[in-house]
């Protein structure tokens, strides 16, 4: 199967980085929209990510982000699991410090790269 072009991947990596970056109140608001639950989140992250690296490769990322990126990926594993099953709830996007941290790293990478964190959230289709 044939990559996606570069545009499009880096496309892929600026809108879950945004959904990542938004307040708690907003990514419940998109999460309600799209009758979504709030590992929507990481899981488009995790495809988004798996592409960064070619996109540095390609001189359309900065370097200089993927430590965040990496490190955004890595506290989105360590939530996961069923013994964590409660830090994947809306409620607690306002409250848990993993969510708190992704969220801060995410705006990071939005500003470095777009110039600002606050970003346009994503409209999706989900296949039912």
């Amino acid at each position: 199967m044939e990559s996606p072009e570069p545009s499009f991947r880096r496309r892929l990596l600026i809108e879950s980085l945004s959904v990542l970056a938004a307040d708690a109140q907003t990514q419940v608001a998109w999460l309600v929209r799209y009758a979504v639950m709030a590992d929507e989140i990481a899981l488009d992250f995790d495809h988004a990510f798996s592409m960064a690296e070619s996109l540095v490769t390609e001189g359309r990322l900065a370097h200089g982000v993927v430590a965040d990126l990496q490190r955004i990926n890595a506290t989105l594993s360590e939530m996961s699991g069923a013994e964590n099953a409660d830090r994947w709830t809306r409620n607690v996007l306002s409250s848990d410090e993993g969510w708190a941290l992704t969220r801060q790293l995410a705006r990071r990478v939005l500003v470095a790269e777009v110039g600002e964190w606050q970003q346009p959230l994503p409209d999706i289709t989900v296949v039912r």
